[in-house]
């Protein structure tokens, strides 16, 4: 063999993966289109490829639980795990069970820091080859699952099966405690934590702990100073592309054209203004069905059943017991006790408790005015400014006239 030769050889391997599998595509036709199956159209290599995946529209390998068919029993032994909850891989530093060892193995990274994957075109590293996979077609935009009855694209099948249920309205998957239903079973399996508490994914630094991994991934930029979401127009950088997203609507978009006659504040939509005028009116269309009483707001609404009537549950403090009707506010009540300020100023670091106290602190950075003053126009950084302001400058004009 030739050294330019052994040159196509070695690239093949690194195609296939292995010797073994650039042997077996030897042997085959090279057009992808010799191996077709009759019932769904997909193509294959080989003919042994397709003929496990015929498997799938038989009932060799079905499973007696939900009906769905498998290329093979291996397959269809790691699936009936789901039905039966067996996980019999554990992890060895934080105890957590998976249903077969690829998946173990892939969760050991995350106690590593193990990301040996790593895209060509912008340095990004992954876990796994499938992210990596994935996170390419960022760049090729590429998009080959089409949804049949709207026509919109995905990059993933998974996202496309998620996508197709809107249409249905299917919700196939229910959470055993509280009943409610998912697209998806990964989403149960996350929901779960609501109700036990588990926060598996730990930071090695500061051992603040999450429920989800993507948390942890976006909480761990604060040790690292990654910010690698960047705005084009200013060049200010961000570690989340949310905080990207709302840099560029509050800085660089224009500005919200509607505004509140009362009070100056202004908004995107002239439906958002009549939901907010009922600050300022008497309007409180939101009406309790055990007494007399009506609210402007469904929260107010339901805090008042859940006092008033005993109606829904209450979530309560396990340090001072006390009571909350919403679970966001018992977290961040739990926050104050143990000290935790969650919300990071991206420009000084400063820590706060609520994501509304950051936004408020955030202004210090900025010259944006988000508050106008319906009459004579000037603007303000803080709604308490342009209240103060627009009492003196309103005096003597009836609500009517500016209305």
């Amino acid at each position: 063999m030739t050294v330019v030769e052994k040159k196509h050889v070695v690239e093949f391997v690194k195609e296939f993966g292995t010797k073994r599998d650039l042997s077996v595509r030897l042997q085959y036709p090279t057009d992808r289109n010799s191996y077709v199956c009759s019932v769904c159209g997909k193509c294959f290599h080989t003919a042994q490829s397709l003929r496990v995946h015929m498997n799938i529209h038989g009932s060799k390998y079905q499973c007696t639980e939900c009906g769905k068919c498998f290329g093979g029993n291996y397959k269809l032994t790691l699936h009936r795990r789901i039905h039966s909850g067996e996980k019999p891989f554990e992890c060895s530093v934080c105890s957590k069970r998976f249903t077969h060892c690829e998946s173990l193995r892939t969760h050991g990274r995350i106690h590593s820091g193990e990301k040996p994957y790593k895209c060509s075109a912008c340095g990004k590293c992954f876990r796994h080859s499938i992210g990596l996979t994935l996170h390419r077609r960022i760049h090729s935009g590429e998009k080959p699952f089409d949804c049949s009855v709207c026509g919109k694209r995905f990059t993933q099948l998974a996202h496309l099966n998620t996508h197709s249920r809107i249409h249905s309205g299917e919700k196939p998957y229910k959470c055993q405690v509280c009943q409610k239903a998912f697209r998806q079973a990964a989403h149960v399996t996350t929901h779960m934590r609501v109700h036990t508490g588990d926060k598996p994914y730990e930071c090695q630094v500061c051992q603040k702990a999450f429920s989800v991994s993507c948390s942890l991934n976006v909480h761990m930029r604060i040790h690292t100073g990654d910010k690698q979401y960047k705005c084009p127009l200013c060049d200010k950088s961000f570690r989340q592309s949310c905080k990207l997203q709302s840099h560029k609507r509050f800085v660089h978009s224009n500005r919200k054209p509607y505004y509140c006659p009362y009070c100056g504040k202004l908004f995107k939509t002239a439906q958002e203004v009549k939901q907010h005028a009922r600050v300022h009116s008497d309007a409180r269309p939101y009406s309790c069905r055990h007494c007399s009483e009506s609210f402007r707001r469904p929260e107010t609404l339901k805090s008042h059943l859940m006092k008033s009537h005993n109606e829904g549950t209450w979530f309560t403090c396990h340090i001072c017991q006390k009571k909350f009707s919403f679970k966001g506010n018992l977290k961040q009540h739990i926050q104050r006790h143990e000290g935790v300020k969650p919300y990071v100023c991206d420009e000084c670091s400063k820590c706060f408790y609520t994501s509304s106290a950051l936004k408020l602190h955030q202004l210090v950075h900025s010259n944006y005015k988000g508050f106008c003053c319906g009459l004579c126009g000037k603007d303000f950084k803080h709604a308490k400014s342009v209240k103060q302001h627009f009492r003196k400058c309103s005096d003597g004009v009836e609500c009517d006239s500016i209305l």
